[in-house]
């Protein structure tokens, strides 16, 4: 009996270790790095992409700026990096004494807007007329990300400079912004100029919360430790079943249209390493590095983000796809992705 039951064991144990020996090996992975506000639409595409290629997809979230300089500082290797600002694309991958990408698409839209729940203060009060009063009382407590570190950080600045402009109030930034931070704006031929100090200088207070990347403070949000939260539409109207409402600014202070380029381009924002980025429309980029280890399905990624799926994902998640995306350096693109580009 005893002999038996080695004899079985020992089987099993062999069998064990031939199908380890002999399994297929884990699947293939693309890394794809990606602003904070992507994160949802990008985990359904996600989900499409492996369905279809068996081929795993490995997503890191993070600010803008950070998920950039992970390729540009730290050398870590990714196939896909997508941006909530493209320009950050073509400023930091796309220059002449550091090449880090050939070119950059653009294929998304969105608007700032003010998020709250029901247990925000005020919240029956609160309209697209009186929220920087609201904002302003003293006992409510609002939050917006690092501008030093994500795109909706810096654009919460130049919406609260260009809100002055357009309701004709000049105490606006300074009663919300310079009483609270040491964030700093002053006019200059009828431009205003935003002043950011270095991250160390940005810590949250009693009035106003600060986090690297927009959706760290969604929960914050939910929870009641804030009030209000300055967001993409996209990201709040994605936590609408947890209860999130927004309220929707005018399109000439939302960073939303195009043809309020000339407005927003009012309003510039000088980061503590003297760069300086001016206000522009809300669009997203996408690129694959040059040090993309998987590039055709890289390309096969952006593809299914380009076309019909992607686009579809993108407006179920609040956001407005550019149709057809559009790239400035159309002829560097791999030709697989020319149709989907203008």
């Amino acid at each position: 009996m005893k002999t038996l039951v080695i004899i079985i064991l020992t089987a099993a144990l062999f069998s064990i270790l031939l199908i380890f020996l002999f399994s297929p090996e884990q699947k293939e992975s693309i890394v794809v790095l990606h602003a904070g506000s992507l994160s949802i639409p990008f985990s359904k595409l996600e989900e499409r992409f492996e369905e279809k290629y068996g081929i795993g997809v490995h997503r890191e979230a993070a600010g803008s700026v950070a998920t950039i300089k992970k390729v540009t500082e730290l050398g870590k290797k990714a196939d896909v990096v997508a941006s909530a600002d493209y320009t950050l694309i073509e400023d930091m991958m796309i220059n002449e004494s550091h090449k880090y990408a050939d070119y950059c698409i653009q294929f998304a839209k969105n608007s700032m807007v003010i998020a709250y729940t029901h247990k925000s203060l005020y919240n029956e009060e609160i309209n697209g007329s009186n929220w920087y009063e609201i904002l302003a009382r003293k006992d409510v407590k609002f939050g917006f990300s690092n501008p030093n570190k994500d795109p909706c950080g810096y654009r919460t600045m130049a919406v609260i400079q260009l809100a002055e402009i357009y309701y004709g109030n000049e105490s606006i930034f300074d009663e919300l912004i310079e009483k609270n931070t040491p964030i700093k704006s002053k006019e200059d031929n009828g431009s205003h100029v935003i002043s950011i100090p270095e991250s160390t200088a940005l810590s949250s207070n009693s009035k106003i919360m600060i986090r690297d990347m927009e959706i760290d403070l969604m929960g914050a949000l939910e929870t009641g430790e804030i009030d209000y939260l300055f967001i993409y539409r996209s990201v709040a109207s994605q936590h609408a079943p947890s209860g999130v409402k927004f309220i929707e600014l005018p399109p000439e202070i939302d960073l939303s249209a195009t043809e309020y380029k000339d407005v927003y381009g009012k309003v510039s924002i000088t980061f503590y390493d003297g760069k300086t980025m001016r206000g522009k429309p809300i669009v997203y980029g996408v690129t694959i590095p040059s040090n993309a280890e998987h590039v055709d399905m890289a390309i096969k990624f952006l593809q299914m983000l380009l076309g019909e799926e992607g686009q579809q994902i993108l407006r179920q998640e609040g956001q407005i796809p550019i149709v057809p995306a559009i790239c400035d350096n159309k002829d560097l693109l791999p030709p697989a992705l020319k149709p989907y580009v203008k």
